[in-house]
């Protein structure tokens, strides 16, 4: 049976990392080094705060309700196009960050999160204080800067939790069952 990290990697073909390596100012093989750092990381740090009955019952929620109708190929399409006509990079992280905290004119009628910001709100959630550090992490396993590997997480981030989502659906894992797949992966 496979996981959702091995369903991802599945999806994640060299034309696609080719192009996440360009949107994050890396080569392809720099790139693959720091998927490979950043995926079972993202994944450990989802099973930990799984480890509760709160925690696993907020990942389900999130995973099921949120992520789980996101196709993969459509969602990592806006996280590569970059949305509006922008080159990407870091202005669009930037602007991402501005949303998340609070930066964004007040306007009474939430606005719908890009999927980078929705990769950013997932990162704060999931590794809260220790995200510095694990960017830090996965840019040493790629070879690549801090912003690049916080950019490229926050790219995976929701295609982690879509595959979550889809799994838990189609073999009907409740909190329990979900957090219990993220922590079989974890101990292979």
């Amino acid at each position: 049976m496979s996981s959702p990290l091995d369903d991802l990697l599945r999806s994640l073909g060299p034309d696609t990392i080719a192009q996440m390596a360009g949107r994050i100012g890396a080569s392809p093989a720099q790139t693959q080094n720091a998927i490979q750092a950043a995926l079972p990381l993202l994944m450990g740090a989802m099973s930990r705060n799984a480890s509760t009955p709160q925690g696993a019952e907020a990942l389900h929620r999130a995973a099921t309700r949120d992520h789980a109708a996101n196709d993969p190929m459509a969602l990592l399409g806006g996280l590569l196009g970059g949305g509006s006509g922008g080159g990407g990079g870091m202005g669009d992280m930037l602007g991402a960050l501005g949303g998340l905290l609070g930066g964004g004119g007040g306007s009474a009628a939430p606005r719908a999160r890009s999927p980078m910001e929705d990769g950013l709100g997932i990162l704060g959630h999931v590794l809260g204080g220790a995200q510095q550090r694990a960017a830090g992490g996965v840019a040493r396993a790629g070879g690549i800067d801090g912003g690049s590997a916080t950019q490229l997480m926050a790219m995976l981030a929701p295609l982690i939790m879509s595959a979550l989502g889809r799994n838990a659906q189609q073999r009907g894992l409740d909190a329990g069952g979900l957090a219990g797949l993220l922590g079989a992966f974890m101990r292979r």
